[in-house]
This record gives C-alpha cells, structure tokens and sequence, in this order.
C-alpha cells in the first residue's frame, strides 16, 4: 500500500520514520511519500519538502508567513493527489495537519493522526474538527483517550514513542565534552526563531559558571555556524554536539531544556532539569489568554504536578537561571527529581508506540 506522512518538526521527523520502519514490516509492498526530513529520508520515504522550511511559530510568526503557508498546504495537496496513498498519516503539528485532514476527507481518503494536538491546553474546538475528518487518532499521553471518551471519540492509546528510542539506545564515549568538568546539558530548542532567544541567556550564564562545562545539543535542521554565531570567541566551556543527545544526557549532571519534547526525554533520562520558555510578547499576551494548563513541560503535565521548574516569558533571565542552576546543583535535590522520575516512567508504560501504530493502520486498511 502507498502511504503519505507529513510532519513538520523534528520529533515528527524521528517519530515518522521510526512509524515507517514498522510499517515495512507489516506491509511488505509499503510505498512512502511525505514531508519530513532526514530520518524518514533514511527510513524510506520520498520527501517532497522538508520540515526546517515549515517550521513557523507564534502567532506573529504564522502571520508574517502566511503566504509561505499558503503556498505549501497548494503544494501538499498536489503533491498527495498526484500520489494517490492509501492512507493520509499526520504526525502532531496541527495548525497544518488538521487543515490537510479536512481536505483529505472531503477527497475520499483516509486519514490517520498520529500524535494529539494538545486539544486538552487549547482550542478544544478542535476535537470537533478531529471527529469529523480523522479516521483514527493515535495518542501517546495516558490521560488523552479519557478526554477523548469524554468528547464522544474513540481514540487508540499506544504508548509513547520515545520509549522506543530510549530502551533501544547504546551508550556511546562523547569526546567533546571533558570527563573532569561537571556537565551541563543546554537545549536551547529546534527553531532559529526559539534559539536566538534563548541560547544568548545560556550563554552568558556559562560565562559566569567557568568552573562547569557547558554543552549544546544542536537541533537537526540547524547549521552549525549558525550556533557558532552566538558564541564570543572567548566562550571556553561551551561546546558542541550534533545527533548525540541521548550521549550527551548520559554525561550531563544537570540540563536546561527549552519547553517541548525534549524535556520529556531529559526527565526519562533521569537527568536533573530547568524547564525555560521565551516567545514574542504580543504571542505571549495572545497564548496566555487562550491556554488552559497549569504547565508547560511534558513531565509537569503527565504527573500533573509542578516537580521541574519553569522559567516562561518574564521569568527567564539570567538571574532566575543561575538560581535554578544553583538549586540543581544540589545532590539532595537531583536525588528527589530522580526519585519522581522513576514515576514519570511508570506511568507513560511500556515501550512499542511505533509497533503497535502500525499494526492498527494496516488492520484499519486490511
């Protein structure tokens, strides 16, 4: 069977292309189509587009866009009509993907999704949409197939995929960063837009920290140069590493992770975390009105309560970092998010997302 993804971020883009591995073994005739990136490339499939050309956010951001957005959902449709799949497959990144579901249905095809929308923080109007144009969603969060019952939605709830990677991975020796140092692990996000925000504050807090050693994990879809361009010359205990995050967090005594999947896999990893956040002030102002969470990282909301610290919008300067740092630093305290963290795995469950979401989209086409 022919099968078109798209994804629009990183994690989409591992998620996808581990998707795509299982989805060979239960179909061996599978053809792939998609936007994604590199590892859903590597995976199989055909891209027509990759994600870092997609990756727009905040309300501001989309609007200075949106022709750019315009042309894409034109050249996503062509693209999927002149492939003709058996099944749409959508993975997260909603403000695309649910306007693709809808065309999709009105165009007789089936429709998968792959990954919530957080429908439960905001725009819930959007369960609506989902009902009436997706096939079958697949969510990855425990409490989301009760909110979903709730709305008169049946949904499959198969795990999440993160534990896949984090149960398959090898320790590998990380040459770039000195074993004689206490490691900091800095991940200062995925988009330029959140990195040039972000990364500057870091990086004048490790000015101030000389006797640790800093390390940014760079994002996929980004170049180098452009992390290098933050960095004064002068910047001795800050380095770099490019696909080795999981190495990095098997190193680092404590992180500071911009808000995102990323700080689901620290908390996994057991790794001591500040959770940060900046955006524009007018997204912000719009966000805060519309939002109806009590937390923004992933491990808050899954224990649903506030055992890492948040550091959003205002909060996040350099002061309010060297405090947090500080806190972390403390054995007693690292020994209590340790303790907590076990929960964290606990309560997300067994490993095998990929797997069984493919096994239910080829039984749902079969």
């Amino acid at each position: 069977m022919k099968y078109y993804l798209i994804a629009g971020e990183a994690s989409g883009d591992l998620h996808g292309s581990n998707l795509i591995k299982e989805l060979q073994k239960v179909d061996k005739t599978a053809d792939f189509c998609a936007w994604g990136g590199d590892l859903m490339e590597e995976a199989g499939a055909k891209i027509q587009k990759h994600y870092k050309d997609l990756a727009f956010m905040g309300f501001v951001e989309v609007l200075m866009n949106i022709r750019t957005i315009l042309k894409n959902f034109k050249i996503c449709k062509k693209n999927i009509l002149h492939y003709q799949p058996d099944a749409l497959i959508l993975i997260d990144y909603p403000g695309f993907n649910l306007r693709m579901a809808k065309w999709a249905k009105a165009k007789g095809l089936k429709v998968y999704y792959y990954i919530s929308p957080t429908v439960w923080a905001w725009k819930e109007n959007r369960v609506e949409t989902i009902r009436n144009n997706v096939d079958r969603m697949f969510t990855i969060l425990p409490f989301e197939k009760q909110f979903y019952k709730d709305r008169d939605f049946e949904v499959d709830f198969v795990g999440h995929p993160l534990l896949d990677h984090i149960e398959n991975y090898v320790a590998k020796d990380l040459p770039e960063v000195p074993s004689e140092k206490r490691i900091v692990a800095l991940l200062p996000g995925s988009r330029k837009q959140e990195i040039s925000t972000i990364l500057p504050t870091l990086l004048e807090l490790s000015r101030q920290k000389e006797n640790l050693h800093f390390v940014i994990a760079m994002a996929p879809g980004q170049d180098e140069k452009y992390y290098k361009s933050f960095i004064p010359q002068d910047l001795r205990n800050v380095s770099l590493v490019r696909n080795r995050t999981y190495d990095l967090f098997s190193k680092a005594e404590v992180a500071i992770v911009t808000s995102g999947t990323a700080t689901l896999e620290t908390g996994l990893f057991k790794v001591p975390q500040v959770v940060v956040y900046k955006t524009s002030a007018i997204s912000y102002a719009i966000a805060k009105r519309l939002v109806n969470v009590k937390y923004i990282s992933l491990v808050n909301l899954i224990l649903d309560k506030g055992l890492v610290r948040e550091l959003i919008q205002e909060e996040f300067t350099l002061a309010n970092c060297k405090i947090e740092l500080e806190n972390l630093l403390d054995t007693k305290r690292q020994e209590t998010l340790k303790l907590e963290y076990e929960h964290l795995h606990e309560v997300l469950g067994k490993a095998g997302a990929s797997k069984t979401t493919a096994n239910l989209i080829y039984k749902y086409l079969t």
